[in-house]
């Protein structure tokens, strides 16, 4: 059977050809760096996925800040992680590079700040 994937791993996008036989992938096709193969056999067996999204700030210029996981999490897990996420707030000022939240659903995976807000004077 072949499966076609869009590798997201770099910018380029590649359209990748997978012959998967008896569960077991025999051949790829259509990748351009050696990212492409690796992204498919992980989708097949693992899928992890990373999040963007911002949480509320108290007290500061900006009402939201941008945070991101610092490594993607299984892919099963996006929508738990999204409510974990959502149910955080931060007070003024924060940086960016801060952790919010270390190992989130006991992933090796942080949440941190990509933006940083100051605090209202």
């Amino acid at each position: 059977m072949t499966r076609e994937f869009t590798c997201i791993i770099c910018p380029n996008g590649c359209e990748i050809q997978a012959e998967i036989n008896d569960g077991v992938l025999t051949s790829v096709s259509g990748h351009t760096c050696p990212k492409g193969e690796a992204y498919v056999r992980q989708e097949l067996t693992d899928p992890r996925r990373n999040i963007a999204t911002s949480v509320l700030v108290k007290d500061g210029e900006l009402p939201l800040a941008s945070v991101r996981l610092t490594n993607p999490i299984p892919k099963d897990q996006i929508f738990a992680a999204m409510e974990t996420i959502r149910g955080l707030s931060l007070t003024a000022p924060v940086k960016a590079g801060d952790v919010i939240l270390k190992g989130i659903l006991g992933n090796d995976s942080d949440v941190i700040v990509t933006k940083s807000v100051l605090k209202i004077s």
